[in-house]
């Protein structure tokens, strides 16, 4: 069931920052940008492009966001506006919320916080990929009894 509400989050955050109509305006079809036009009745799309599309990865987690890193050192495909956003991922993300971090770290061990790390500090100094996040992890890990 966690997958089901997963991929309707996913379909109703494409929706709610029109990344549909992104797609759906790249084609030269008459037909298609007649459909673009429809599905953007009711929705305020005056945002950039790029921005929304930024704010779609930030809304839909981390995983996303690392998706928008990587693909923002490709301006090789992305026009300038979508690349500049994307860049802006790279050291202007939002941060994640350190109660609810705590939460998945207690639960995925079944331990409190204190138990598992020597020190743990709630709030970030800097944004950080997943890879440096882990490697950080191991490093300040307690000995397990």
């Amino acid at each position: 069931m966690s997958r089901l509400l997963r991929g309707l989050f996913i379909v109703w955050t494409v929706l709610r920052y029109g990344l549909d109509e992104l797609v759906l305006a790249s084609f030269e079809r008459p037909g298609l940008r007649l459909l673009t036009r429809i599905v953007s009745i009711g929705r305020d799309l005056r945002a950039p492009r790029g921005e929304r599309l930024r704010l779609a990865l930030e809304s839909l987690g981390p995983i996303f966001v690392k998706f928008g890193q990587v693909l923002s050192t490709r301006r090789d495909l992305l026009p300038a506006d979508l690349a500049d956003q994307l860049a802006r991922l790279q050291d202007r993300v939002p941060a994640f919320d350190p109660d609810l971090a705590v939460g998945i770290i207690e639960k995925s061990f079944g331990r409190p916080i204190d138990k598992i790390f020597a020190s743990f500090e709630r709030e970030p100094v800097a944004s950080a990929s997943i890879a440096q996040a882990r490697a950080c992890s191991r490093s300040s890990r307690k000995t397990w009894p």
